[in-house]
């Protein structure tokens, strides 16, 4: 077997040798080239290009976010202020895939209108490679949306216009209006009925990036990207400062445009970090319904340019819902993960026992995630924070070559063997990583494997080969029955 990995574009994480002896193997099995070719191209991809889809309230962000999907999966209510988990998903168009910011979330009219739009809209460009504006044609230009104009004209990312709500040919005049934004061509379309969506949908492709614009590690010895993340108050802000003053010295500060947290270039630990801080969005949001929102879109924003989230957990507080959808995140994005619990040196001997059985019930989805007990405020243990990350980037991007996991996968099947359905046994015949930063398998099987089979298949690659700190996403390709293909 060929363990030598040099990553030839084409093949996603497999070298040149390791993919011609995977395919001969899918062959022998009787899978289609095709279809594994496509599940290893769908599981060797980077990090997807990010489009943010900006405007209004109810001009249709919501809408035109399920068209792109395809399914309804953002939340279409009409009365304002509907919060949700999710702000971003992934998107599939022309054979090229990219994850969607959805900001229709929150909209109540508390800040008025036009400060609520702008801090939306501003989170989400800058998480964003390429923006969607979208503007009502029915109504025209609203000086709101004047002032969303203005926003990206200064974040300078490449923007496609949409002008939604023109339903037939009457309705292209009133897009045509819409030149005077200064934004270039605008493209008329039904988000509800879909009319003119593929056409947007070329342009949207033709502003992506390939690949989104900051490649991991930032080129030649970058510092790695961390997130700080938590619930709001959780000690985040108070934990990067223990670290950027006590840890010696800040290197340099990048000014964020208009929020006043900044991404701080850190040394610690002997390296240099860049911490994405998640903290402080402007004090006027005192707002719970919206903060809410807000805090999920500004976390979707850092994590989506970090490489580790580090959740903050106060320790002095039950385990939330709320941490745990935080911590959904970050896993769902991809990102390796470290928890860090939080003010530690003030707990009791009862609130720690009591912890200890919380952190094994509500934390079981991320048990394999390295684990630090610091205090921000005292700065206890936070030398502690550098290994675990380091382990957590580590497992992230681990790659097992091939030939050496169809070994360990041909161990499974022999020893545990999935259990038998309908009168029939399906097995995993093999399978590779495809990619990494989080690794990606793909398992061909020669039938449907249920859930918990995969999660025990999960589990001991982890026992097998560590993977600490890191989701592992594995897809299951099924083989067709010989004979239905020509």
């Amino acid at each position: 077997m060929n363990d030598q990995i040099h990553t030839g574009d084409e093949h996603g994480e497999l070298g040149d040798a390791e993919y011609a002896e995977f395919m001969e193997l899918a062959a022998q099995e009787g899978f289609d080239v095709e279809d594994v070719e496509g599940a290893l191209e769908e599981a060797g991809h980077g990090p997807l290009p990010v489009l943010a889809v900006v405007g209004r309230p109810n001009v249709g962000k919501s809408t035109l976010v399920n068209r792109i999907l395809g399914r309804r999966e953002a939340v279409v209510e009409d009365r304002p202020g509907v919060t949700r988990d999710r702000v971003t998903y992934e998107a599939e168009w022309a054979g090229r895939r990219f994850k969607v910011v959805d900001t229709g979330g929150w909209e109540q009219d508390v800040l008025g209108i036009d400060a609520s739009v702008a801090a939306q809209a501003e989170f989400a460009i800058e998480a964003a490679d390429a923006v969607v504006f979208v503007v009502d044609a029915t109504v025209g230009a609203t000086d709101t949306d004047e002032a969303v104009v203005k926003l990206l004209r200064r974040a300078g990312k490449p923007v496609v216009l949409c002008a939604n709500k023109v339903d037939g040919p009457s309705g292209e005049a009133d897009a045509a209006m819409l030149w005077s934004l200064g934004l270039g061509e605008p493209h008329p379309i039904s988000a509800l009925h879909g009319r003119g969506t593929g056409d947007l949908l070329d342009a949207v492709l033709e502003a992506l990036p390939e690949a989104p614009a900051q490649t991991f590690g930032g080129g030649v010895g970058g510092p790695r990207r961390i997130a700080l993340i938590g619930r709001p108050n959780v000690g985040k802000s108070s934990l990067l400062n223990k670290v950027a003053n006590e840890e010696r010295v800040v290197v340099n500060e990048l000014a964020g445009t208009t929020r006043d947290p900044v991404d701080e270039i850190i040394e610690l630990g002997g390296k240099t970090w860049k911490f994405v801080d998640t903290a402080g969005i402007r004090r006027r949001v005192h707002l719970q319904e919206g903060a809410d929102y807000y805090a999920s879109l500004r976390t979707a924003a850092a994590v989506e340019k970090a490489e580790v989230a580090v959740v903050l957990i106060d320790t002095s507080e039950s385990i939330s819902v709320q941490d745990q959808r935080i911590i959904t995140m970050a896993v769902e994005a991809g990102r390796a993960l470290v928890v860090a619990y939080n003010k530690w040196d003030t707990l009791d001997e009862e609130r720690r026992y009591y912890l200890e059985r919380e952190i094994e019930t509500e934390m079981g989805q991320v048990s394999w995630a390295p684990r630090v007990n610091v205090s921000a405020r005292t700065g206890r243990h936070m030398e502690k924070l550098v290994p675990a990350i380091e382990t957590a980037l580590a497992g992230w991007e681990t790659r097992v070559p091939t030939g050496r996991l169809n070994a360990f996968l041909g161990e499974i099947v022999a020893s545990h063997p999935h259990p038998i359905r309908g009168g029939k046994q399906p097995r995993i015949l093999f399978g590779t990583q495809a990619g990494t930063k989080p690794p990606r398998f793909v398992l061909f099987a020669s039938g449907f494997l249920e859930a918990g089979y995969r999660r025990f298949v999960e589990r001991r690659l982890r026992e097998e080969f560590g993977f600490e700190g890191t989701p592992i996403h594995i897809s299951v390709r099924v083989r067709e029955k010989r004979g239905r293909k020509k």
